[in-house]
């Protein structure tokens, strides 16, 4: 008889260790693909919340600036300077010669002497700078220094590479301003924005033919300051100008650049470049353009830009001017002549001349209104008209005393 032994069946302790490990390896499994799935997933909504918008931010700046470029770029046009060859000659046969202030100044255009390039008609390019469309009948804004030599001749280069005879239609004796006028139609033209309305830190983009040989360069940067008063010389003469309300920026301004648009995002222009500190990085200045639309409005009007003229060089004093001189007033305009030789505290033959004040007097008010550092004496004349009578209160000789002058019409 055979006998059949009945068969084992695993015993429950085995089944229970088999199914703790086979669990554990599944939840492992799934716990390393949720958690690569998780950082995907985590790594996709930072780059919705963080990435893109910044890449948005970026592009629409970045949009904002091309457009206003566009916007202005086909009003900027290149101002370029020459002069007679015989005339640039008479310069190195002069007593200047070995002057090093005009050894840089001819350095600086790349002048050599005789050897210099000389063009078809017998000139010689001696500088260059920019200026802008204000009138689509051929008007144009720029510097009044970019056209201070009487005896050079003025080209205009549009933004389509076209040449047009230059002719000064008028020069701002007291600001850095002039405005030329060429034969031209239906011009592209720029729109004046608002520079009252500007606040530091607001973004800005300079246009110009910088070092006079880089057609229409942008730069951007920021409003670094408002209502700047500097001391500006150029590269003509010794001579130095006060500018009162100027703008500071950080945006580039290159040689080349003076008489070009400083413009706001909007393609709008809200000053006119026209000075760098050298000794410093990225400080540059711009007249305000409300103070040129004055001169704007007077060329359309006569023909010129008028000015009222008091004929006084002066200082601001204060507090501290007033201790450090031992002065009675801390207020007022001390009537003081200038460094230069010729830089007379009173002017011959002006209305301040005739109402006999003279060297150290102190204005102190002009019909009843004091004048102090943010209501200087320039402000306060510039609003007057040639014509208008004032009346001055004046210390003059250890008294106060009042005066009347008729303002006069400023000459170049």
């Amino acid at each position: 008889m055979i006998k059949i032994e009945p068969k084992k069946s695993p015993s429950l302790t085995k089944i229970i260790i088999i199914c703790i490990i086979v669990s554990f390896f599944i939840s492992a499994i799934v716990g390393f693909a949720a958690s690569g799935l998780g950082n995907i997933l985590a790594s996709k909504i930072l780059q919705k919340e963080i990435s893109i918008p910044d890449r948005t931010v970026s592009v629409m700046e970045d949009s904002a600036t091309i457009e206003a470029v566009k916007k202005v770029q086909p009003a900027v046009v290149s101002i370029i300077v020459t002069k007679d060859l015989e005339k640039i000659y008479q310069y190195y046969n002069s007593p200047f010669e070995s002057d090093p202030f005009f050894e840089d100044y001819f350095g600086e255009f790349g002048l050599e002497e005789p050897q210099a390039e000389e063009e078809e008609n017998g000139k010689q390019q001696i500088g260059g700078g920019t200026g802008f469309v204000i009138s689509s009948n051929g008007v144009i804004l720029t510097n009044r220094h970019v056209v201070s030599d009487k005896d050079a001749d003025y080209t205009v280069v549009t933004n389509d590479n076209q040449k047009h005879e230059a002719k000064i239609q008028a020069i701002d004796p007291t600001n850095d301003v002039a405005v030329l006028k060429i034969d031209a139609k239906n011009m592209p033209t720029v729109e004046l924005g608002d520079s009252n309305a500007l606040q530091i830190g607001q973004t800005v983009i300079a246009i110009g033919n910088a070092m006079g040989e880089y057609h229409n360069t942008v730069t951007k940067g920021v409003i670094s300051g408002l209502g700047r008063a500097i001391t500006a010389g150029d590269q003509f003469s010794q001579a130095t100008e006060e500018m009162e309300n100027v703008i500071q920026t950080d945006a580039a301004i290159n040689p080349g650049n003076s008489g070009g648009p400083l413009i706001n995002i909007d393609g709008q222009v809200i000053g006119i470049n026209t000075a760098m500190d050298y000794q410093g990085q990225l400080i540059g200045f711009a007249i305000s353009i409300n103070d040129a639309k004055e001169d704007i409005a007077s060329v359309k009007k006569d023909g010129k830009i008028i000015k009222p003229f008091l004929g006084v060089r002066y200082q601001i004093l204060n507090k501290e001017t007033a201790e450090k001189n031992n002065l009675k007033y801390d207020y007022g305009a001390l009537v003081m002549r200038g460094e230069n030789k010729d830089e007379l505290a009173i002017t011959p033959g002006s209305p301040a001349n005739k109402a006999s004040i003279v060297e150290n007097d102190i204005i102190l008010e002009v019909n009843g209104q004091k004048i102090d550092e943010k209501n200087n004496l320039g402000k306060i004349i510039a609003k007057h008209k040639v014509g208008d009578e004032l009346t001055l209160k004046i210390f003059h000789k250890d008294q106060e005393k009042e005066v009347k002058v008729k303002l006069e019409e400023r000459k170049s």
